[in-house]
């Protein structure tokens, strides 16, 4: 489980990997939250907004780790494409669907996610989404 989750917005793969040490800082736009393992939680809300398997979107390496290693404590990787997409072109009602469901999926392995912090999560996810699509930047999640 993460201590310190952080989604932000960068530029390119390079000025995302400059957070490693120390996170986004003021240096970029960002979204801090924790508690959840958010590799896992990526790939499992593409899968919910998309459809898909969960395995086979990890075995094509989502989500793509740009700087550090994942047994290393921090990590910087990029929230893929598809989820991107799908946050920044999300109305609220389906946020709150995906929320929902995502926290169905978390109480089937045993994980508590209050509902109300699931939909605050995933609406500031895509507000800093509908952010970095309009300055054509990506979305990177820093892990610490």
């Amino acid at each position: 489980m993460s201590i310190i989750v952080e989604f932000f917005v960068a530029p390119d793969d390079a000025s995302a990997a400059l957070a490693l040490g120390t996170g986004p800082g003021r240096a970029f736009e960002a979204l801090s939250c924790g508690n959840f393992d958010p590799e896992e939680a990526v790939v499992e809300w593409e899968c919910l907004f998309e459809g898909g398997d969960f395995e086979d979107r990890v075995e094509t390496g989502e989500p793509r780790i740009i700087a550090g290693e994942p047994d290393d404590g921090c990590v910087v990787f990029v929230v893929p494409h598809g989820l991107f997409t799908a946050l920044a072109r999300a109305e609220r009602f389906r946020l709150h669907e995906i929320a929902a469901l995502w926290v169905g999926r978390r109480a089937e392995d045993g994980e508590v996610i209050e509902a109300d912090v699931a939909g605050e999560i995933l609406s500031d996810l895509a507000a800093l989404a509908r952010s970095a699509a309009r300055q054509r930047q990506r979305l990177y999640c820093w892990v610490a």
